[in-house]
């Protein structure tokens, strides 16, 4: 009789789908303790959180597009060492002709953002 090739990896297979299984279950029974070190955390690290709970670090991810991922500049002009009252300005009613268009983030967003920019050196 000939061993069936395809049995280890149906095994991996079925392992991994318990796996995610046990993890999510275990992720719903602790989401207070994992939000509440989330929070934590954005504190520590000196990002702002808006509204919705995101940090001015997770917000700015969106920025590093245009911006550089260190955001010292790339299609869209260096965010680091600009004017926080100016990044909240053109987040929230965006410029003309630019794809910076009103309304991007919401006035809690573009302040965390701003704030976390304003950490950067």
């Amino acid at each position: 009789m000939k061993n069936n090739p395809i049995i280890p990896y149906i095994l991996i297979m079925a392992f991994g789908i318990g796996l995610i299984f046990f993890l999510s279950l275990e992720g719903v029974g602790n989401k207070e303790e994992i939000a509440a070190h989330g929070d934590e955390a954005a504190t520590e690290e000196g990002g702002a959180t808006a509204e919705g709970g995101a940090s001015g670090e997770e917000l700015v991810s969106a920025c590093i597009g245009c911006h550089g991922g260190d955001l010292t500049g790339g299609m869209g002009p260096k965010l680091i060492g600009q004017d926080p009252a100016h990044i909240v300005d053109v987040l929230t009613n965006g410029i003309e002709g630019t794809p910076m268009t009103p309304g991007l983030k919401t006035p809690e967003e573009a302040q965390a953002i701003a704030d976390y920019i304003s950490t950067l050196k």
